[in-house]
């Protein structure tokens, strides 16, 4: 999902292990990539952006990781909208001056109409409710230009005939393991989402929902990065058991679940 900054604290610093959000949970033990569909898919929703010289609004950047990515890319301009104070710190120091972070809420940006090229979100609609997605899509909408792109990367729930009852007993799962009412939708569900609020889908890309699994993490975080989460997580038995309750719903769910890529345009 994000990057940390090497200085200041984690968001919700002072909670315990057994009641952070299951994202700040796996940063405070030194995850850094934490997107569903870990970096590679994040990369590939970069480039189907098309980011090169655009003016790029991103809603809720977290620690900073993907900000850093949208830089590298040689945006005309980046502005983040972030909500908690600690990570709008946090992301401004990963981006040191390159661009701007707003403390607002991703559906109230308070940004002009039609003044970005792009939006990007990941792994931050799925925790909202259906009428937080709603507000935040359409907020996208408005800000975006003419032609511009809406990309985001969050969980889906697979194939789009599962039943309602799998999808709540689902849904039920992950919130009981993340602390997070997390609400993901079938691939049908997102499209349909998108388009009510006037997007043209041109895009959908999946890759596994493996962001506990050891090659994921490996191929996120590197050898180093690997090595320090596990020694921190076997020197915290309350983290390592809410860790492992996660890592077993992934599992138990994992035919059933998956990271999806969309990219959605305003039309002209």
């Amino acid at each position: 999902m994000s990057q940390a900054s090497t200085t200041g604290a984690l968001p919700l610093e002072g909670r315990r292990d057994e009641d952070l959000p299951g994202h700040w949970l796996l940063a405070r033990m030194g995850k850094r990539v934490l997107r569903p569909g870990g970096l590679e898919l994040t990369e590939q929703m970069l480039a189907d952006a098309d980011l090169a010289d655009a003016d790029v609004v991103e809603l809720a950047p977290g620690l900073g990781k993907t900000a850093t990515e949208i830089l590298s890319r040689n945006p005309k301009s980046y502005v983040g909208i972030e909500a908690d104070p600690q990570a709008v710190a946090l992301t401004s120091a990963a981006i040191a001056g390159r661009g701007a972070v707003h403390e607002a809420e991703a559906e109230a940006t308070g940004l002009a109409d039609d003044s970005a090229d792009a939006v990007v979100g990941e792994a931050m609609l799925t925790m909202q409710t259906d009428r937080g997605k709603t507000e935040i899509i359409n907020e996208a909408f408005r800000v975006l230009r003419p032609g511009g792109r809406y990309a985001i990367h969050e969980l889906a729930l697979h194939p789009d005939t599962l039943p309602d009852e799998a999808k709540t007993e689902i849904r039920k799962a992950l919130a009981r393991s993340i602390k997070v009412n997390a609400r993901p939708l079938t691939e049908r569900e997102w499209r349909t989402i998108l388009e009510d609020a006037g997007f043209v889908v041109e895009k959908v890309g999946f890759a596994p929902m493996a962001l506990l699994e050891t090659r994921r993490v490996i191929a996120d975080e590197g050898i180093v990065g690997t090595l320090k989460i596990v020694v921190n997580v076997l020197r915290n038995g309350a983290a390592r058991k809410r860790i492992l309750a996660m890592r077993s719903v992934f599992n138990k769910y994992q035919h059933e679940m998956a990271a999806i890529e969309l990219i959605a345009r305003k039309p002209k």
